[in-house]
């Protein structure tokens, strides 16, 4: 059935929140890119903790699923970060990520624009994200959107581990 649905691209879309109930469906499309990626899944700890920090009462991060037809097909991971220099708030994406096989349907492009919504009606300056060098396809479809490569930016990271190691004790 999806493969005629694809000739036409006739699925229906649907862009929401994460509410309570969608844990384990946010959390195995969390697996599939973790498998896509050829990531270790996150741990059972690490699970505990998404689901804590994104359904809590204290949300660290919102989070979108898409939908084709009924079926959880997609996820988009938003936090807000802050610019300095422009004084606004800058949206970042974390995560986004279809299912490879919904893919060319337009639901990435649909997750993506539902977080460009949100960026505007939290009034952020501008939305940023990472995209790993080998994913191609992540790649051309930012550049068709016209997002640009910030080349003269490099990504720098400490963790957990190394947090002891520069902190006094």
């Amino acid at each position: 059935m999806l493969k005629q649905q694809k000739k036409d691209f006739s699925l229906k879309i649907h862009i929401r929140p994460v509410k309570r109930g969608d844990e384990e469906t946010f959390l195995s499309l969390i697996d599939a890119l973790a498998n896509y990626e050829k990531l270790k899944r996150p741990t059972k700890a690490a699970r505990a903790r998404l689901v804590h920090d994104g359904f809590g009462k204290r949300k660290r991060y919102s989070a979108f699923l898409a939908f084709a037809e009924k079926k959880a097909v997609g996820y988009a991971i938003i936090f807000e970060t802050y610019s300095s220099f422009l004084a606004l708030p800058t949206l970042y994406l974390e995560d986004i990520f279809i299912l490879p096989e919904y893919r060319s349907y337009g639901i990435g492009k649909k997750l993506f624009q539902r977080c460009l919504r949100e960026a505007k009606s939290r009034g952020c300056g501008r939305m940023e994200w990472v995209v790993l060098d080998w994913n191609k396809n992540a790649i051309r479809f930012y550049e068709k959107l016209g997002a640009r490569h910030l080349k003269e930016w490099y990504t720098f990271r400490l963790d957990k581990k190394q947090f002891k190691g520069l902190l006094p004790t």
